[in-house]
This record gives structure tokens, C-alpha cells and sequence, in this order.
């Protein structure tokens, strides 16, 4: 099997990651802040040294790091935690289901601001729909279906002189990019695990700097038991219920194989092979791309694109045939779609990652080129 399907999931995983998750099992499987046994608080340190992972990675307190199951459900969170009744949101023409059914379904005013290629006219587009009541600006790092990044600090910097609160999307970032929440003016940082952060499925995190938010999930925290109302403290009273104890040590371990390898190096890696694929697509004259040439800074590794007049799904099987993973169709995001000018049949998507190897996108070039 070849795998190209990294924005959904990463496959493989390092084996240390593998490793941790059946440890966990074993020696981990005791409800955190809920005992006062040594298992159990045991447990319980083991979980905040990997919030202090995550806390180093993006420059924020260990307090604000919280651990949700998945991308969607820390970006429900901070959505609707952040929203009150008359405010005005802004959202990218690139954004995720995860972002625009939740805004759309608020029953708030909302905006929409164009995505260009040109850093500039993406600020221009923001700022000429800032409106006196516009409280919160949600939008992707990176597109997951073309792989564009979006200028996050500008767009920051602009929410932060008009006291506006920044909610970005990280999961096709995290662990590849670069992000710091101070200097990028980021408030609330939303990510998968399973992704670019190479955990395993099951894992997300929610990051709170300059956020005063609700909780979404009500229930037992370990604390203040005779309390009906739910605390908003950092983090235990947005993880209501019993934690992953699993998933967040593995993604612990994921982490750990980013440091110890460089998210520049890794980066650097999956670029390349996204330029190079990006190059012999580029001379299939039966192939269709809609970005630029990929540009460290300015995409990540995702490429999406269509073949002749096939079906996406048409495409992505016959790839499929010949043992090579990608993603047809929609990807959950619209809006990105209709910007593109894809909405008719969707794309084949190439999503690349750390351990994708040159001679994986050789076979794919040699798939395509033999139809």
C-alpha cells in the first residue's frame, strides 16, 4: 500500500507511538484526578507531562492545553464558547465543515473573506468585513484540500488591536509549520492529534490563551463534585468525563518524534515531494491542478487535482487498484470547493507525509501516465 491520505489521517505511525498506546493500557488505565491512590495519580502526571509537550510546542501556559477527542470537537468548543448572541464572526472561503456548519448553524451574522494567493488582498478581503460587532475571526492555517496557508500572524495582529478573538485551525498544520500563539496573536489553537502531531485517532487539543469561554461538555471533572454548576477552570472543566489515556500518551510520543527530528526537517521532506509530484503532474496534459507550484511558507503538502474528464471518485479508484491511497470528492469542505471553482465533481487529493518516500510518488506518476 501506497499512502497519500495524510490530511485525513498519518499512516504509519512511529513505532514508539504504537509502543506508548499498549503501554498506556497496561500501566496507564486509571482515571486521572478522580483517586488519590498511586495509579491513579501516577496516571494523572504521566497525562501533564504531554500537556507540557504541547505546551512548549506552541508556546503556551500547560493550563490552556485541553485535550478533546478530535479536531471538530475542539473546534465546537471554542466556537461556540466564544460566541454570544449579537456578535458578528468572519470566517475564510477555505474553511472546513467543522468550522462553517458550526458558525452557520449558530444562528449569529457572519461573513465571509476571500483567500487569495496574494497575502494582501487575503487582509484587505478581512478587514472590508470587520464590522463594529465582529467578535470572533475563525479560519484554517492550511487548507486541507489545495494546501494553502493562510497569513494567520497578519490576520492576528489585526484582531488583536480591534480586541477580537482569534480561533485558528491547525490540523493540517500542527507538527509541520511552525506556529507560536504569542507571536501569532492566536487566542484559541485547534488541532487534531492523529495528524501532522502523529498521535493515534481518538485525539485532539483544544488551546486557550486569551480566551474566557464556556465549556461545551458538561459532567464529572474530579472536582467540586457538589457543584451543579460546571467550572470553567483550565483545564478540567472543558474535559468532562474520562480522558484518553491512550491516545494522549501516544501523542506524547508523537511529539517527541517531532522534536527529535525537527519540524523544518519534516517539512522540508514532504515539500519535496510535493514539488516533485507537483512538477510531473504539471506536464500531464490529461491532469488538472488549481495552485501554484508549492511554496515552503505559502502550502503545505497537499495536492489536489483531477484527471481528463473523470469523476474524482473515478480517479482516486483507479489509483486505488493499483495500491495507492489519496481522497476523492468533497473533503468535508465546501466552501473551499466553490472557491476553487471545483464544486462540480470535487478533486483527487495527494496528501503527503513524514514517511512518504520518492519512489511512492514515482509509482503514482507511473499510475496516472499509464491511463
Amino acid at each position: 500500500m501506497i499512502y497519500f491520505d495524510n490530511s485525513a489521517t498519518s499512516y504509519p505511525k512511529p513505532l514508539g507511538v504504537y509502543l506508548k498506546a499498549i503501554e498506556a493500557q497496561f500501566l496507564y488505565s486509571f482515571n486521572s484526578g478522580r483517586g488519590g491512590y498511586s495509579q491513579c495519580i501516577r496516571a494523572g502526571e504521566k497525562i501533564y507531562e504531554v500537556r507540557e509537550k504541547a505546551a512548549r510546542m506552541f508556546n503556551l501556559e500547560a493550563s490552556g492545553v485541553v485535550f478533546t477527542k478530535n479536531c471538530t470537537e475542539a473546534l465546537n468548543i471554542a466556537i461556540k464558547g466564544s460566541v454570544k448572541q449579537g456578535d458578528h464572526i468572519l470566517m475564510s472561503s477555505l474553511e472546513h465543515n467543522s468550522v462553517s456548519r458550526v458558525v452557520n448553524n449558530l444562528g449569529n451574522e457572519y461573513d465571509i473573506f476571500d483567500y487569495d494567493n496574494n497575502d494582501d488582498k487575503t487582509v484587505e478581503s478581512l478587514t472590508a468585513k470587520i464590522k463594529e460587532n465582529t467578535r470572533v475571526v475563525v479560519c484554517t492555517h492550511a487548507s486541507n484540500v489545495f494546501g494553502c496557508v493562510l497569513p494567520i500572524r497578519r490576520i492576528g495582529a489585526i484582531c488583536k488591536s480591534r480586541g477580537i478573538t482569534f480561533i485558528v485551525d491547525a490540523a493540517q498544520t500542527a507538527g509541520t509549520l511552525g506556529i507560536d500563539m504569542q507571536q501569532d496573536n492566536i487566542d484559541i489553537l485547534c488541532t487534531a492529534g492523529h495528524k501532522g502531531l502523529i498521535g493515534t485517532m481518538g485525539t485532539g487539543l483544544l488551546m486557550l490563551k486569551n480566551a474566557d469561554i464556556k465549556p461545551l461538555l458538561y459532567g464529572g471533572t474530579g472536582s467540586n463534585s457538589f457543584d451543579l454548576t460546571q467550572p470553567t477552570d483550565k483545564p478540567e472543566g472543558f474535559e468532562a468525563g474520562t480522558l484518553n489515556n491512550g491516545g494522549i500518551l501516544s501523542l506524547g510520543a508523537g511529539i517527541d518524534y517531532i522534536n527529535n527530528n525537527g519540524i523544518s526537517n519534516i517539512c522540508n521532506h514532504e515539500m519535496e515531494l510535493c514539488k516533485y509530484l507537483y512538477g510531473e503532474l504539471e506536464s500531464n496534459p490529461d491532469v488538472t491542478l488549481y495552485t501554484p507550484q508549492p511554496e515552503n511558507g505559502k502550502s503545505v503538502a497537499i495536492i489536489s487535482f483531477n484527471f481528463a474528464d473523470y469523476a474524482s471518485e473515478k480517479t482516486a479508484a483507479i489509483l486505488a487498484d493499483n495500491g495507492i491511497c489519496t481522497r476523492a470528492g468533497y473533503h468535508c469542505a465546501p466552501l473551499a470547493h466553490k472557491h476553487f471553482g471545483t464544486a462540480e465533481r470535487g478533486t483527487v487529493r495527494i496528501s503527503l507525509g513524514a514517511f512518504n518516500k520518492p519512489e511512492q510518488c514515482v509509482k503514482l506518476v507511473e499510475t496516472l501516465n499509464s491511463i
